[in-house]
């Protein structure tokens, strides 16, 4: 299953490679750029309820399997079909479906096969091989770019979920059992749970958790979709070039974030979950701002920055799921697990475009001063955040 998710997120990072060339072939805007790259949450957002919703009803591996079909046929078209804004917008989405199909039906794959004894380790290991995955999306995305052109990244690239396909097919038996035996029935209320979904927000903690997430995935995928571009514009502007291919170093800075999100639970463990989130989202938020002002300087520094700035973005990732699991109600932890990822992956749907959008009215991507302004409206919320949660303590801390 870890190789079959790697082979699954190969196509999560082949538009933000391909994104400053498509801008130019297809003279898109820079919020119709972001736009493009949002489409991929929204797919999942549309996508991710449905899915989640079968695999209490039918073996997930059919779920799997699905989703394979739908990531493989959305990079696929965006190879072959797709030649303006609007065909990759549907493209990008049935991607972003394609990748709700698999990722949590994946982990559910291992659930329903794997002794409870064991299965806290495989789930940590296959969580932290979603940044293994996408490190390795903007590495192989990159050199199909430079070798073959960008229609190449998306039809080359396709066979990643397509062996994730063959994998789950082949290698992963079907359950014994079928899970559901009645007709196969998912009401509109089994997709949006809301009288779950308000007890969840009524808990405060839990609240605030998911409110947390839902601004760490704003920054990091706005971050993930515009750092080769922003790349770009540091070698445009200073003359001086890396000493790395940008999509490479983009790739390898995405591997930062694994051990960052591992090692920053443990630091959460000792020092409290609030504390350390706030620590954590005040510091990305300064170094995005540094990292936003550094182009004109040298590689060296930008590069410093990037990694570091990557590794504050995922330093509390795992601590913000792990705080909801621990804090949400026991009846209603499934449904408090899935508005986690849901306004976890809206984050995803407007970061990007909400950068697009800054770039744009701040002066366009040639303008040194429109990046930071980018930046900035992507780290704010995360600023927001935490001053919200301060306030909260103090008005508690007044009331008791």
């Amino acid at each position: 299953m870890l190789l079959a998710q790697t082979c699954a997120l190969l196509g999560f990072a082949c538009y933000a490679v391909v994104l400053t060339p498509l801008q130019e072939e297809w003279h898109l805007s820079n919020l119709q750029s972001g736009l493009i790259a949002s489409a991929f949450f929204f797919g999942y957002m549309l996508a991710v309820p449905v899915a989640t919703a079968l695999t209490d009803r039918v073996d997930a591996r059919k779920v799997y399997l699905f989703g394979g079909i739908c990531a493989s046929a959305g990079l696929l078209g965006m190879s072959f079909f797709a030649y303006n804004f609007w065909t990759a917008i549907l493209f990008m989405a049935l991607n972003g479906a394609g990748l709700a199909g698999t990722y949590m039906p994946g982990l559910k794959i291992l659930s329903d096969r794997i002794q409870s004894g064991e299965l806290t380790r495989h789930i940590a290991f296959y969580t932290a091989f979603f940044g293994i995955g996408t490190g390795f999306s903007y590495l192989c995305s990159g050199w199909i770019l430079n070798a073959m052109g960008w229609h190449y990244v998306f039809g080359l690239i396709a066979f990643g979920p397509l062996a994730a396909f063959l994998i789950v097919l082949f290698f992963i038996p079907p359950l014994e059992h079928e899970k559901w035996t009645g007709p196969l029935q998912i009401r509109l209320r089994d997709l949006f749970p809301i009288d779950k979904w308000r007890l969840v927000l009524q808990d405060k903690k839990a609240a605030g958790f998911i409110f947390g997430y839902t601004a760490h995935t704003l920054e990091l995928f706005a971050s993930r979709s515009w750092i080769v571009a922003f790349f770009a514009f540091c070698v445009a502007s200073s003359g001086e070039s890396f000493f790395l291919a940008i999509t490479t170093l983009a790739g390898v800075i995405n591997f930062f974030g694994v051990p960052a999100s591992i090692l920053g639970n443990e630091i959460a463990l000792r020092i409290g979950r609030q504390k350390w989130v706030c620590i954590v989202m005040l510091t990305s938020a300064i170094l995005g701002i540094a990292l936003a002002s550094s182009t004109g300087h040298s590689w060296w520094l930008i590069l410093t920055l990037a990694v570091a700035h990557a590794i504050f973005i995922m330093a509390d990732s795992a601590t913000l799921t792990a705080g909801l699991v621990i804090s949400a109600q026991e009846n209603i932890k499934g449904a408090a697990m899935g508005l986690h990822s849901l306004m976890g992956f809206g984050g995803g749907l407007l970061g990007p475009a909400i950068f697009g959008f800054v770039l744009d009215i701040a002066g366009s991507r040639s303008n040194a001063s429109a990046w930071v302004w980018a930046y900035a409206a992507i780290v704010i919320w995360g600023v927001l955040f935490v001053l919200y949660e301060r306030r909260s303590g103090w008005v508690e801390k007044i009331r008791s």
